[in-house]
């Protein structure tokens, strides 16, 4: 469906005029400073190849296809077969980056010993005293199980920065932040974030130092194929290596995804990114390494974070890249469809080079109520799990295709998985990872579903289903929850809906690994504007959340449910996307000026939880901490 070939060479022969004619002046031999256009197909056909001998960013030879075998580099010399060197890439593409002042990796340093003192109501000094505080008690039927494994995530984009260091390659995410103007908040974008790329030592100290037992993070697949296909970085393999010894070293076990929603910029010009099956290969390439690599330190590994996100974020903005005539609602589960045969394919591999290896794909959505008991509503609510988890768990838990109401519309367009790669996707997920940070309920359109099914201009087409987070108004019209910063108005506190959501996965996809929640977090309303240290710290609505959250999954356990784990959403306010810098989902509080970091009082509810339920992690704070559960 790419009508790629006159539009790709028209957009790839421009830049790259521009940059020869730039250049005209250079008396440089150096092919990394010039660009030689060597045949009407040059445009599509960039290269990644890599000439060891040159210390420059240049390489010359054949452009590689997705089944040719990776070999590494240990310099930064990443190029086309038309002299089109990265930095050209980069300058082309996004333009400048910022760079932070700290550019070497930081080694860790103690934590002191103050900063690891619970707030109150956690611990009261021994001085002053007279505070009362109603502490409720232990619920001696609950626990998890020692085997539970609990801990914190991050992703690559938004918390590494070192946006051009060591060989990255631009990204779909640096053209968004950089040249969509309103594409984020204030046009921030995640060149520097939380620097993290040269703080991670001290990151994983910090998260050591309260008890935490799993650290999941993103790995950039830029920084290993900088166009995403050809010759692999060292330099990035190098780091990521490190990163999971660091982690060893502390205590900590490392869980790693491979997609983050940072496709390599090359890959979207080339051939339409993840609305092409061309990609399946390349992420197979790319999966092969990272497998290869880490498979001896790493058990758990997520293929692809939340599917449905970024394949919604098709169609991309206008004229940033490769034109597509595919319909822009179809494009979506276009996305989707390589999603799943990529995914396959990497399982395949995980499971050839290490069968223990844990791999899954991280769904996400929430628990779905109908606003009333019509069946109407009861209808809406089904077709909103077609639509969302259902998408892309009925595929890989139940029978390799796509629920009924979302195949109703995707056969329309989308060619029919055959029978091999069914079998393939089927019970490709060991564990059913979820982002579930909340609940909502659904209902029919106003007009019906009938008049939205039939009408593909509906703006709720084609799932065709509204919801909203308040009661009806005859049961007093509340909220779900508490609601989250305006900036997150997609999140509301629904803990008492966890333990029937997680149910409903159970009893509807049957995970024979069990559920993991790979996601929770909540943005603090307002945050923000806090200028305070002391008050931003004091997050009472994220430990709130935290605490009941918790206990939900407690419930839950307790019921039967089979949950093995869980993950906070995220060890440090970082890059929310869209929402820059503005929304705080971190469990720490960052100075971007500085990088120093801070815990929040959220981080010290989240971990004394275990302290009382598991017996690790918090819970052993000084002073006299009490008991609230």
């Amino acid at each position: 469906m790419l009508s790629h070939n006159v539009a790709i060479e028209f957009l790839w022969l421009s830049s790259l005029i521009a940059l020869a004619w730039s250049q005209t002046d250079s008396t440089s031999g150096s092919s990394a400073s010039t660009a030689t256009i060597t045949g009407t197909a040059a445009a599509t056909n960039l290269a990644t190849s890599s000439d060891a001998s040159s210390s420059s960013n240049t390489v010359t030879g054949a452009a590689p296809t997705g089944s040719e075998t990776a070999s590494t580099t240990s310099s930064s010399p990443f190029s086309t077969s038309i002299g089109f060197s990265l930095d050209d890439f980069w300058n082309i593409w996004v333009g400048p980056v910022e760079v932070y002042s700290v550019n070497t990796t930081v080694e860790a340093t103690p934590v002191p010993s103050a900063e690891l003192i619970p707030p109150p109501p956690l611990n009261y000094p021994s001085f002053p005293t007279g505070a009362v505080n109603p502490a409720f008690s232990k619920n001696e039927s609950w626990s998890f199980p020692s085997d539970f494994w609990w801990g914190v995530a991050s992703a690559a984009y938004q918390v590494e920065g070192a946006a051009k260091d060591e060989g990255r390659g631009p990204t779909i995410w640096d053209v968004f932040t950089h040249r969509v103007k309103g594409y984020t908040l204030l046009n921030q974008t995640g060149d520097i974030a939380n620097n993290q790329y040269y703080y991670y030592k001290q990151d994983i100290a910090r998260i050591a130092a309260l008890g935490v037992k799993v650290y999941s993070f993103s790995i950039a697949w830029s920084r290993i194929f900088p166009f995403g296909r050809g010759e692999v970085n060292e330099q990035g393999l190098a780091h990521y290596d490190d990163v999971i010894n660091t982690c060893l070293e502390y205590g900590i076990q490392p869980m790693v995804t491979l997609y983050h929603w940072d496709l390599p910029l090359y890959l979207q010009n080339l051939y339409g990114g993840w609305l092409s099956e061309d990609i399946v290969e390349d992420f197979a390439a790319y999966s092969q390494v990272i497998f290869d690599r880490y498979h001896d330190r790493v058990s758990h590994f997520f293929t692809f974070n939340e599917p449905i996100v970024f394949c919604n974020t098709y169609p991309q903005p206008v004229g940033y890249f490769l034109p597509t005539d595919i319909p822009p609602k179809q494009q979506p589960f276009y996305c989707g469809q390589s999603v799943l045969l990529a995914h396959a394919r990497a399982y395949e591999i995980a499971k050839s080079i290490n069968d223990s290896l844990v791999v899954a794909v991280k769904h996400n959505g929430g628990y779905k109520i109908p606003l009333t008991n019509s069946s109407e509503d009861a209808v809406a609510v089904q077709r909103a799990w077609d639509f969302n988890e259902g998408w892309f768990s009925n595929p890989l838990f139940i029978d390799g295709d796509y629920p009924r109401y979302l195949k109703e519309y995707t056969s329309t367009f989308l060619r029919p998985f055959n029978d091999s790669e069914k079998a393939r996707i089927v019970n490709s997920s060991d564990i059913y990872a979820h982002d579930a940070y909340t609940s909502q309920f659904y209902m029919a359109p106003d007009n019906g579903t009938d008049a939205c099914t039939s009408n593909d201009s509906h703006p709720l087409f084609p799932a065709c289903v509204n919801s909203t987070y308040s009661y009806p108004a005859e049961d007093g019209g509340w909220n779900i929850g508490y609601a989250a910063d305006p900036l997150a108005p997609w999140l509301h506190s629904a803990a008492d809906w966890l333990p029937a959501f997680l149910r409903y996965i159970q009893d509807t996809w049957h995970p024979s690994g069990g559920i993991a929640i790979t996601e929770f977090g909540f943005a603090e309303p307002f945050e923000a504007q806090k200028t305070i240290l002391a008050d931003i710290r004091t997050d009472l609505g994220r430990s709130r959340y935290y605490r009941d959250y918790l206990q939900a999954i407690l419930v839950a356990i307790s019921e039967g449910t089979n949950v093995v784990g869980c993950l906070a959403w995220s060890l440090v306010d970082n890059l929310e996307w869209a929402q820059g810098y503005a929304a705080k989902f971190g469990m720490q509080y960052v100075n971007f000026t500085t990088q120093e970091r801070y815990y929040k009082a959220s981080f010290f509810e989240f971990v004394d939880v275990f302290g009382v339920y598991q017996g690790q992690g918090g819970g052993q704070g000084p002073g006299n901490a009490t008991v609230r559960m």
